[in-house]
């Protein structure tokens, strides 16, 4: 058995549309990515609705349940909402100002995420965004999406920056509009009906992989010092706080003092992007996801010669859009669950 499938196992993967899929060779991959350079707008935009992105929590008693946006609304339990608990949206990786054949039209997509929100029968209370707002962090682009994201009928909205929201201005106009009252490059903290949360940012000091750093760390040490055992957490940031493949950069090494720390709760849910698909991984309490992206999938670990944007054949995205589960047990329940079932709904 090879490194790879060693690294992989423990996960539970929900992968985007592929006509690039795991073992195919170099050659192949770059001869399926120039055959579809033709993309059909239409009818990828109308796969897309079906497909959904994002996902869905509901909060109850501490424990978190998600489901994968379908493309018609039910997903709330009105029941469990009337019994205390509460739910809240991730999205993930919109790549506003992204214009290649993987997608001609991010904003037509983000726009498909944000009426899906706006559908579900019980308005979340939170809408977290887990960063790469947009894909080149202008000022344009920033526009674009806080405008889109305004229509959204969640109670509140949080921010954590992705690389490409940093990287030309070491995240000053993030800052400007994402960051106000954050502690340091934009990590912050706060309790909803019982529930801590804690934006983090692994992107200010990227090497390769995700980093933290130093401040930060001592930062959320303190923070969750103050808290009692039995506190649920979710941590959100962008870069995955665990190693999902080092070599692409998927992963956050100085992560590993974070995540002692967090052990020592009952209820843990660190949410993640970058990797523009659901992938899943529980580890005694701890239960590590991330987010499909709004904007275009990438390749599995390890299915192609390297990450980046994959074009998906326009009509074929429904029928590829399977789900490959690597399953993990861990010492513990399991305390988060990803409906892993897609509907095809015309």
């Amino acid at each position: 058995m090879n490194n790879t499938h060693d690294e992989l196992q423990g996960l539970v993967l929900e992968l985007p549309g592929q006509e690039i899929t795991a073992g195919a060779s170099a050659s192949a991959a770059n001869d399926a990515a120039g055959a579809n350079d033709g993309i059909d707008r239409r009818n990828f935009l109308s796969c897309m609705a079906w497909a959904g992105t994002g996902l869905l929590w509901t909060m109850a008693g501490g424990v978190p349940t998600s489901k994968l946006f379908a493309a018609t609304p039910g997903a709330v339990d009105k029941a469990a909402a009337a019994h205390g608990s509460f739910s809240f949206v991730q999205i993930s990786d919109s790549h506003i100002g992204f214009n290649k054949p993987a997608n001609q039209d991010v904003t037509a997509t983000l726009k498909i995420a944000l009426e899906k929100i706006n559908d579900l029968p019980v308005a979340p209370d939170l809408l977290l965004h887990t960063g790469d707002i947009t894909h080149s962090s202008k000022p344009g682009e920033f526009d674009t999406a806080q405008q889109m994201i305004k229509s959204v009928k969640a109670g509140e909205t949080f921010y954590v920056p992705g690389e490409h929201d940093i990287a030309t201005d070491d995240g000053a106009m993030y800052l400007e509009r994402f960051g106000k009252g954050t502690k340091g490059k934009g990590w912050y903290s706060f309790t909803h009906k019982g529930v801590h949360f804690i934006g983090l940012n692994n992107c200010q000091q990227v090497d390769a992989m995700g980093k933290l750093g130093a401040d930060q760390l001592a930062w959320l040490k303190a923070d969750l010092a103050e808290l009692s055992a039995s506190t649920p957490i979710v941590v959100f940031a962008h870069i995955p706080l665990w190693m999902v493949y080092p070599e692409w950069g998927w992963g956050t090494p100085d992560a590993a003092e974070a995540l002692g720390w967090l052990k020592r709760f009952g209820s843990v849910t660190v949410l993640n992007g970058h990797i523009h698909q659901v992938v899943q991984k529980v580890e005694g309490n701890v239960a590590f996801h991330t987010a499909a992206s709004t904007a275009f999938p990438q390749p599995a670990p390890g299915s192609a010669p390297h990450a980046g944007p994959m074009v998906v054949p326009a009509g074929k995205l429904k029928s590829v859009l399977g789900i490959t589960e690597v399953k993990y047990i861990g010492r513990r329940s399991h305390l988060a669950i990803v409906d892993s079932s897609l509907e095809e709904r015309s």
